[in-house]
């Protein structure tokens, strides 16, 4: 992290470009740490490094698409800090779930318990699979901005796609035929 101050310091029209661009994406830079942790603790550290990250490095964006290009950086910035941690990790305890407040709370339950069901098989995949298809099923990215975060060859992406989806099947068929 040394190297991060040989960068320059951002004066107000970059601060001002950067509320612009990039801030908007912050829900999404969080929510793929949330991913990638399975901690919200955690993950709002990971976002807050990424977003300081960004900023300090805003001079390199080139106007090409700003969500992928922070998403690159929450990723950079996970696997940095779980390499100074050595690997440590602290697992998920429980899943976030969200209710729609649909006027039928029978409904309501279902769809809550749905979501549970599906947060937590998709909890459980690895790393690799999990993060594959938080970009192009929640974060809703095309296959050209996952290769681009991930720094994979597309093809790469739609195998590792196909074979997350076959495990989130099988996780999920799992879980289900156990209620």
């Amino acid at each position: 992290m040394g190297r991060m101050s040989e960068a320059p310091k951002p004066d107000g029209k970059a601060l001002e470009r950067f509320r612009i661009v990039m801030l908007p994406h912050l829900d999404a830079a969080y929510g793929f740490a949330r991913w990638l942790t399975r901690d919200p603790v955690e993950a709002q550290d990971v976002a807050q490094e990424a977003m300081l990250r960004a900023l300090r490095y805003f001079h390199a964006f080139r106007g090409e698409e700003a969500r992928p290009w922070l998403l690159r950086i929450v990723r950079n910035t996970w696997s940095d800090m779980r390499m100074l941690r050595s690997g440590e990790r602290v697992p998920l305890d429980e899943v976030e779930s969200i209710v729609d407040g649909g006027p039928d709370p029978e409904q309501t339950a279902l769809a809550v318990d749905r979501r549970r069901q599906i947060a937590a098989a998709l909890a459980a995949l690895p790393e690799e699979s999990r993060e594959v298809l938080v970009l192009r099923e929640i974060e809703e990215l095309s296959y050209k901005h996952i290769a681009a975060i991930l720094d994979l060859p597309i093809g790469t992406i739609m195998s590792r796609l196909s074979r997350a989806r076959e495990k989130l099947a099988v996780e999920l068929g799992g879980r289900l035929g156990k209620e």
